[in-house]
């Protein structure tokens, strides 16, 4: 009965909508007419200011006599380079995120001291309220993890006594909290997932104190508990390589817009992850690897550089792979010459597959490796062709994500919202700054394009 009630909706909806998207549908002219930067981004592709911050920065280009001029990218986390820090802990062996996360909350390094007491803090946070696992996680399991760790955070509002306290030292706990319990919650969320939907054993592990943030999360992700300290480093690598990028992408924006309207903390980090999980944004890291395991399965020779670039036209002609006629993981809306994370990322494997022997592992991820530079160059070449331009692109960190996870034995289901995870102290930092100096909502405009028409009686209408 159910599915004959659905049918008949479905076939009225059809009815209804036979003409909807002439209802929608805006000539381009118009954008151009009245000067409208469609996606607040000006025609040379730069974006259309919006604000100023001192959280991130995020730099692929400058500005030379009026022209942006491609440079080779750069990010810096309050100041500070992020190569500088990702060097540093690399040499020493140490994890570096939650350093990382204090200085994006706090404008400043810690000190010793500062980062312990942060650290204790965090480690009280990943305790999830009495009940939140069985009564929110493992009674309404979700088969994506993004959306169940959006309800998850939205949830979170109701075991706050403080959810609407606007103060700094109030949304200051709450940012620590959120950082502390959004691993837990994902780790949780993705062992009802496998329980439920994909008919695996259930198994939760508590985390354990004195472990840094990734250690946790490999601790609770793997049935026996078990990791390598070189993978724990590895993981803490790609997180700090995630949590912070501007005000400008999109989920930064997101939380900054719902941060500008007096909306709670757990509203504004919701919409975030809401915005981080498209594929035009986090969700990317997914798509790479469809697309990576689709080229894979369709080339005859994915060594053949020339045959791989004529598969990339047809997947730019929208004739193969799933028809948007992009390749993910290729251009960035800032970076031009590189991403400074993309570049990092293929030093480390690079390195990794040099340094390793030649276990079947290690030979794996040397021809994944290399597929995936073949479809970085001839994925430019390709577009420039089939394209017709010339502008400056680059491969964005999501390319080569997917491997470095696939590489720890993540599921590519928890590649965004290992994103999330890291991008939380740099949504927060925002959201903080946006309360303190913001102090005007957010509220830009639209042209109307419509022509005023009169209303028609019910009895007139055809």
């Amino acid at each position: 009965m159910a599915n004959q009630q659905d049918e008949i909706v479905l076939n009225y909806i059809k009815e209804i909508c036979g003409d909807i998207r002439s209802q929608y549908t805006i000539d381009p002219e118009e954008f151009v007419h009245y000067n409208i930067k469609r996606g607040l981004r000006n025609s040379d592709g730069t974006g259309v200011f919006a604000g100023v911050t001192r959280i991130g920065s995020v730099q692929g280009y400058q500005v030379t006599d009026g022209e942006p001029v491609p440079i080779e990218g750069k990010l810096y986390y309050r100041g500070i380079d992020i190569n500088d820090i990702i060097q540093f802990h690399g040499a020493a062996g140490t994890f570096g995120y939650e350093e990382v996360a204090y200085l994006l909350l706090f404008g400043k390094l810690p000190t010793k001291q500062q980062l312990a007491q942060y650290n204790r803090m965090l480690t009280a946070a990943r305790k999830l309220p009495d009940g939140f696992t069985a009564d929110t996680i493992l009674s309404l399991p979700g088969a994506d993890i993004m959306n169940k760790l959006a309800r998850c955070i939205l949830t979170l509002y109701s075991f706050d006594a403080a959810a609407d306290n606007l103060s700094v030292e109030n949304v200051i706990r709450q940012s620590i909290e959120l950082i502390g319990r959004v691993p837990v919650i994902i780790a949780n969320a993705y062992a009802a997932k496998r329980h439920y939907f994909d008919g695996e054993s259930l198994f939760i592990h508590v985390p354990q104190e004195d472990l840094s943030l990734a250690e946790n999360f490999l601790h609770m992700l793997r049935k026996d508990n078990q990791y390598t300290p070189e993978e724990a480093r590895l993981l803490d690598f790609m997180l700090i390589l995630h949590a912070e990028h501007g005000g400008g992408n999109n989920s930064a924006f997101s939380c900054r817009s719902l941060s500008s309207v007096g909306a709670d903390t757990y509203a504004a980090l919701a919409a975030a992850v809401g915005s981080l999980k498209g594929p035009l944004h986090g969700g990317a890291n997914v798509k790479v690897m469809e697309l990576f395991t689709h080229i894979r399965e369709h080339v005859a020779d994915v060594r053949d550089q020339d045959e791989v670039y004529a598969y990339l036209g047809k997947i730019l002609d929208k004739k193969v792979h799933d028809g948007s006629g992009k390749i993910y993981g290729l251009g960035h809306a800032v970076y031009t010459k590189s991403d400074p994370r993309t570049l990092l990322l293929k030093e480390f494997i690079r390195k990794l597959v040099q340094e390793s022997g030649d276990s079947a592992a290690i030979v794996a991820l040397a021809e994944d490796f290399a597929l995936m530079e073949i479809i970085e160059t001839q994925g430019i070449r390709a577009i420039h062709t089939w394209r017709n331009t010339r502008k400056v692109i680059c491969a964005n960190v999501d390319m080569y994500s997917g491997l470095v996870y696939r590489m720890l034995g993540i599921p590519d289901e928890l590649f965004t919202p290992i994103f999330a995870a890291a991008r939380m102290a740099g949504w927060c930092a925002h959201r903080i700054e946006e309360l303190v100096s913001g102090d005007r909502i957010i509220r830009p405009a639209y042209r109307v394009v419509t022509q005023h028409v009169p209303y028609v009686p019910l009895e007139d209408r055809l």
